[in-house]
């Protein structure tokens, strides 16, 4: 589970996301990776999706695409 800020432009934080991938669900295909805008995640050594980037911007085209339902995005 990661916590992504969203900044503006004067680098205030506007909106803040919450990533958890289910590691017991995710197999590690990688289609969240590929559809991701902001590069945020990855497939880590284990064969496990992660947050890696430094921004999440809250589109949820990984919950969207993720065939195991293993995603979740939270705004907080």
């Amino acid at each position: 589970m990661t916590v992504a800020p969203l900044k503006n432009n004067k680098g205030g934080v506007l909106k803040m996301y919450m990533v958890s991938v289910n590691a017991d669900k995710c197999t590690g295909c990688g289609e969240c990776v590929s559809v991701c805008p902001v590069d945020y995640l990855a497939v880590n050594d284990d064969g496990i999706c992660e947050a890696v980037g430094d921004e999440c911007e809250g589109c949820e085209s990984c919950v969207a695409v993720c065939p195991e339902d293993a995603i979740t995005v939270q705004e907080l």
